[in-house]
């Protein structure tokens, strides 16, 4: 049995702005790797949790998801905000999403999206990527020669593929995009709603009039779109109550736009900072789904999830206590030193490759082979009509413990 272990490099797991600083957040990560695997974290204004900090760990914790629970702390936020959604949750009045869930309401609730998700759905939907690809593409053209990628590119072509799933008209993406950039930016000065501490709750209570009204409609008047699988499912033959529908369309509209927008952002940062990979790339296409892979190893757009011990357990040798939280990094898994030969290089051409962005077991993000077919239709039409980019300006990362990345990324360029 090892004492409790208590580095204070692990404190900026907890920390918004480490996110917005890559080289300091990983020089901190590796030291945990190599000294402090398992380490307990207390920072004020957050209940203390385990940072677990190797792949091989974080998959096996995923792996043994009754022993280690998404509820009742699924991700990484502030005391009081914790305990006012926990409470609203627990009254059926508060979002309660996949991640919040475990077996078997969420082996339930996962069936009723799952279908629009496999091989078949994603052939279909691909038309509708390449053509949104090619129109962004050559919105680049008309823009150019300077843009901010990250704001006019990465986070509208990806809005309108899930948006397209959902049925929603077109009308209504502005607000859409608004509301996802203001959830996921709660700690990010710039897409926070406000400083109030009410103000994710503001954010969450809009999302859920706007799908309520959503649902209504498509009860009265089904339609062939996501929207309405989801507003008419039913759960051993009763329909979701209003807060499942809307906590259904919120994990589908936010974390399907906005790790996709990050991947896009971050993967053609990638390029820019590696050139002789960009190159390599444009000779040889067919390595565009590994080179797709690696994007998605390098960027994690979502940063961490966290499980609650339900017994006393052991990881590697360090004792956790029931009731205890782990935060699983999957930003650290993913420069896991004994998986990835070279982990801080980009590699286009990378095979293997056991990146954890997507999570592992029965919380295998769901959307993750949309995720992979709208960034390889995007980069299959940008990369190869690049005739040159740079740029202009550092790159600037959102603050955040949760989902996010590049939020402004001045490029100069000319694309054909």
């Amino acid at each position: 049995m090892t004492a409790r272990i208590m580095d204070q490099a692990a404190r900026l797991l907890a920390q918004p702005q480490a996110y917005a600083d890559e080289e300091r957040l990983h020089a901190a990560l590796a030291h945990l790797r190599a000294h402090a695997p398992v380490s307990w974290v207390e920072v004020e204004g957050y209940r203390p949790f385990w940072a677990i900090t190797k792949h091989a760990d974080v998959m096996d914790i995923e792996r043994q998801n009754d022993l280690f629970t998404n509820d009742p702390r699924s991700i990484l936020v502030a005391d009081a905000l914790d305990d006012k959604l926990r409470a609203d949750r627990e009254a059926g009045i508060g979002l309660s999403t996949l991640i919040h869930m475990d077996d078997p309401h969420h082996r339930d609730m996962r069936k009723i999206g799952a279908d629009w998700f496999r091989p078949k759905a994603m052939r279909a939907l691909k038309t509708r990527c390449d053509e949104l690809a090619k129109s962004y593409v050559d919105m680049m053209v008309q823009r150019g020669p300077e843009l901010d990628f990250a704001q006019e590119i990465a986070v509208n072509y990806p809005l309108y593929v899930i948006l397209t799933l959902l049925g929603l008209p077109e009308s209504d993406f502005p607000r859409m995009l608004k509301l996802t950039q203001e959830l996921f930016g709660g700690d990010d000065s710039e897409f926070q709603r406000d400083q109030a501490p009410d103000a994710m709750l503001a954010v969450l209570l809009d999302f859920f009039n706007y799908f309520a009204a959503l649902t209504a409609s498509r009860r009265q008047t089904p339609t062939e779109d996501l929207s309405s699988a989801i507003a008419n499912a039913t759960i051993n033959g009763q329909p979701l109550s209003d807060m499942d529908t809307a906590s259904y369309y919120v994990i589908v509209a936010s974390a399907g736009h906005d790790t996709t927008s990050a991947g896009i952002a971050g993967g053609l940062l990638q390029l820019l900072r590696n050139p002789a990979e960009l190159d390599r790339l444009q000779k040889d296409p067919s390595l565009m789904g590994t080179a797709v892979e690696e994007m998605i190893r390098c960027v994690v757009p979502v940063k961490e999830f966290m499980r609650t011990a339900q017994a006393d357990i052991e990881v590697r040798g360090v004792p956790i206590a029931k009731g205890e939280s782990v935060l699983l990094s999957y930003v650290s898994a993913n420069r896991d030193e004994e998986v990835f030969d070279n982990p801080m290089r980009f590699d286009v051409g990378r095979d293997p490759n056991k990146h954890l962005s997507f999570g592992y077991g029965v919380h295998f993000c769901l959307g993750a082979a949309l995720a992979r077919m709208e960034m390889h239709s995007f980069f299959s039409e940008l990369v190869p009509r690049i005739s040159s980019i740079e740029l202009v300006d550092e790159p600037e990362l959102m603050a955040t413990t949760f989902v996010g990345g590049i939020k402004h990324l001045p490029i100069r360029y000319s694309v054909k």
